[in-house]
């Protein structure tokens, strides 16, 4: 392997390098780490090594399927273009209502846009092309009804759920609000991706208004609600220190039957032609979404508390002056700084904030902190604040 390339010194005096590469570990002597262009990564290699590979873009069940999923989307435009199109417009609605929920929950510790990109295209490739396959084959052996009452629950809720342990093993789902963020943005893939299989479908039958309007406008939320279960139960679980199979077997539990509900009404009032159960059924939909958008709220509004609370001890720790201080104060104040920086500088801010936030998650949970995990955070925010005072001087 070749020398590393020379490095800079960062805030305090501690080296911080200049561009992403492999460089000598700051930590363990002999060993390489990989720095990817903001922040130490826990990618190591040894010295001695051949050179170390490089942290994947993508995982390898997200790479294959994203191919798979290509090529049969390729297949449905030679067979029907002008549906297949309509389906792919369309199926971009519900995510334009959904994601931007989703990125307010996520605005006191955001989570990195790779993290959530992964994550989409996992509901929308993994989950989606798996199963597809499973409730296609379920349905040529007995029924559509047994496919989407029986196979599209458990199928779908456990290639979701699975979704959510890449985030973990990453070490950056830590709490309940991570593990609700993470499950939106798999379930909104997902439903993207069926979404446009649906919406397609209509168009050839000539039904695609009310599909649409059932589907994209009046229930964008479904499949959120549903793989919530399993994303506040491993949020709790890494939160908390609780045993993940444990959790994962309740969240999972909960998101699957919440699901076969939802789907055995369908199936009844379709095959019935009752609308008052599907009323019924609507309206509990509805109060169950208004009181989960009640729960996270909440939620929301705990972790606004929590960070700012902790700021002090974070100042403390790691240095910060004055004015960084007065600028997370509070979280209205935190707002108010960013909207007047410019763009440069607000990137740089919010460099700031995702590592302060991460650490202030760690230091709710003293005893679980991870010595290595809390420098490579720290070396984040040392440059961050580094490019910040240079960009102000």
């Amino acid at each position: 392997m070749p020398a590393p390339e020379p490095i800079s010194s960062g805030s305090g005096g501690e080296s911080v390098p200049e561009r992403r590469g492999w460089f000598a570990d700051p930590w363990q002597a002999g060993h390489w780490r990989w720095f990817d262009g903001t922040a130490w990564s826990n990618h190591v290699g040894r010295a001695g090594d051949a050179a170390p590979r490089l942290p994947a873009a993508l995982s390898w069940p997200v790479a294959l399927s994203l191919v798979a999923t290509l090529l049969a989307l390729l297949a449905l435009v030679v067979v029907s273009p002008l549906a297949t199109v309509s389906g792919l417009l369309l199926g971009t609605v519900p995510m334009a209502i959904v994601l931007p929920a989703l990125a307010w929950l996520d605005r006191v510790e955001p989570e990195p846009i790779r993290s959530r990109v992964h994550a989409l295209l996992w509901g929308a490739v993994v989950a989606g092309f798996g199963s597809g396959v499973v409730n296609t084959v379920v349905a040529l052996a007995a029924n559509d009804v047994w496919a989407a009452v029986a196979s599209a629950p458990i199928v779908e809720e456990a290639l979701k759920g699975l979704g959510l342990f890449w985030a973990i093993r990453r070490r950056e789902l830590d709490g309940v609000m991570d593990g609700i963020v993470y499950a939106g943005w798999i379930a909104v893939g997902f439903a993207a991706a069926e979404n446009v299989l649906y919406f397609s479908s209509a168009a050839s039958g000539g039904f695609l208004l009310e599909v649409f309007i059932v589907r994209g406008l009046l229930t964008p939320f479904a499949h959120p609600l549903f793989t919530a279960w399993i994303g506040l139960a491993l949020g709790l679980a890494t939160s908390k220190g609780q045993p993940l199979a444990i959790n994962a077997a309740w969240g999972y539990g909960l998101a699957a039957a919440s699901h076969a509900a939802w789907n055995s009404t369908l199936a009844y009032t379709q095959d019935s032609g009752s609308t008052i159960v599907l009323t019924v059924s609507m309206l509990a939909f509805v109060g169950l979404f208004v009181a989960a958008a009640v729960t996270v709220v909440a939620l929301r509004r705990r972790d606004e508390s929590a960070f700012v609370g902790l700021i002090p001890v974070l100042a403390q720790r790691y240095g910060m002056s004055d004015q960084e201080v007065s600028s997370f104060a509070t979280w209205t104040r935190v707002l108010t700084t960013r909207r007047n920086l410019d763009r440069q500088r607000r990137k740089h801010f919010d460099s700031i904030h995702a590592s302060l936030a991460q650490l202030a998650e760690w230091h709710r949970r003293p005893e679980s902190i991870d010595p290595v995990l809390e420098s490579v955070l720290r070396h984040r925010l040392d440059a961050a604040r580094t490019n910040m005072r240079a960009t102000t001087t």
